[in-house]
């Protein structure tokens, strides 16, 4: 199965809310004002957020109004309008050759799926010949630092951690130290999963970034935040916060497989209009994959994809 039949099946309960939606408002086959107003309360359901459903339904007012329809019809101009929102965020993740190493931070709230996800990007740099290292930083959480060390493992990538509990900005320090050393490519550095209300972790998450530069002035080269799809709406707060306390400047989003929430990503693109490099449907490393705007847009209205 592909990543985009995976991405199709994982979106079903979306995808499912918005078509059986759309058949039983469109009964009448007429597009009116209530069937309209119908369709935005429809789309809101779908997490699609409030400036995307506005959007959406000026454009879709303009072409269709007191005009005959049918879903399928629907469900394509739809995805068109999805996709129009979308596409300025697909981006593709490139690494500058005249960074090495290369500083990845990657932030985000625990649960996220944060330390997966680097294991899964790793693996793919590696086979593309890069040398890849990790920072453990993630230093309150055991479990974070031995998860990390199975997929060190798995791609014989060098890992970087301290005892628990230790100061992870002094890790980070020595870590790039390290990595400067040893003539790395790219470096992951992990932390802990912070809690976006908690200003005490977002002060030591700033501290992190202030020691990344006293090594290398212009890193972190990328500031990558990951995203549980299913927390729906938080999402979107999550990336306001980070933006503004780490600069973050991508994101990934992840547990798409089986979430009833799959059209926050609309609603993260049209409020934040960061590059949405990678999108997860399960823990495999294909199960991580680059965002294409009009596939998504086309599984997220049930649509085939071409």
């Amino acid at each position: 199965m592909s990543f985009w039949e995976k991405l199709g099946l994982g979106l079903k309960k979306s995808s499912a809310k918005i078509t059986t939606g759309i058949s039983d408002i469109f009964t009448k086959k007429k597009l009116d004002a209530a069937t309209l107003e119908e369709l935005e309360e429809l789309l809101l359901t779908a997490d699609l957020g409030v400036q995307a459903c506005s959007k959406i339904m000026q454009n879709f007012a303009a072409k269709k109004q007191d005009k005959e329809i049918g879903d399928e019809e629907i469900r394509t101009l739809l995805a068109a309008d999805v996709e129009a929102i979308l596409q300025p965020c697909q981006k593709e993740f490139v690494l500058n050759a005249a960074h090495k190493p290369c500083v990845i931070l990657m932030v985000g709230v625990n649960g996220a799926g944060k330390t997966t996800t680097i294991g899964k990007l790793a693996a793919k740099l590696e086979k593309q010949g890069k040398k890849v290292s990790f920072i453990a930083a993630d230093t309150f959480r055991a479990a974070a630092i031995e998860q990390l060390k199975i997929w060190a493992e798995r791609s014989d990538i060098r890992l970087f951690s301290g005892p628990d509990g230790c100061d992870s900005a002094g890790l980070c320090y020595d870590g790039l130290n390290a990595a400067l050393k040893s003539g790395d490519d790219v470096v992951f550095i992990d932390t802990a999963g912070r809690l976006q209300n908690k200003s005490g972790l977002m002060d030591e998450l700033k501290k992190i970034v202030r020691v990344i530069k006293k090594i290398i002035p212009d890193a972190p080269h990328h500031v990558l935040l990951t995203l549980d799809a299913t927390t729906g709406q938080n999402a979107v707060s999550q990336v306001q916060i980070f933006k503004e306390i780490v600069g973050v400047n991508g994101l990934i989003v992840t547990k798409l497989d089986g979430s009833s929430k799959g059209g926050v990503i609309v609603a993260i693109a049209e409020e934040s209009k960061l590059p949405i490099y990678f999108i997860g449907v399960g823990e495999k490393i294909e199960d991580l994959d680059v965002f294409d705007a009009h596939q998504y847009a086309r599984s997220l209205l049930d649509l085939p994809q071409d």
